[in-house]
């Protein structure tokens, strides 16, 4: 048997490997799913100090809390920059990193502490400000 933890892209939650998960474990497989701060069915929590740290801790989090161990971590598109991170912190806990059509960014200090760039933030703005209207 093997544990896998599943880590979705932007704008996703989740939710989206609900099917892969259900062959998994049908495979006899254990899978995990969480949904990043912020997004899909977390939604509600969106705000502007979010960010990949952040990302990583909710998965981080769910391997500790979980008490996981021997993971299969997947990360797919943005999911990638949180593998890297969770699997820079907890490599212990890791049996492979897969990428999955995923950003693979190169460890660095510069990539998890310069995170918050003005275009960031715009970006979030610009969705709170999105209307029925699509503007």
């Amino acid at each position: 048997m093997v544990t896998f933890v599943l880590v979705h892209g932007a704008w996703y939650g989740g939710w989206c490997w609900a099917e892969l998960q259900h062959e998994l474990r049908g495979l006899g497989h254990e899978s995990h799913a969480p949904t990043l701060t912020g997004l899909g069915e977390r939604s509600h929590l969106l705000a502007p100090d979010i960010d990949t740290n952040l990302h990583v801790l909710d998965v981080v989090n769910t391997i500790r809390w979980r008490e996981l161990d021997d993971i299969v971590l997947v990360g797919h598109s943005y999911g990638g920059m949180v593998v890297t991170g969770v699997a820079a912190q907890i490599p212990e806990k890791l049996r492979a990193v897969v990428y999955l059509d995923a950003f693979v960014p190169e460890v660095s200090d510069v990539l998890f502490v310069c995170e918050r760039e003005p275009r960031t933030h715009g970006s979030i703005r610009r969705a709170d400000s999105w209307g029925p209207d699509g503007a």
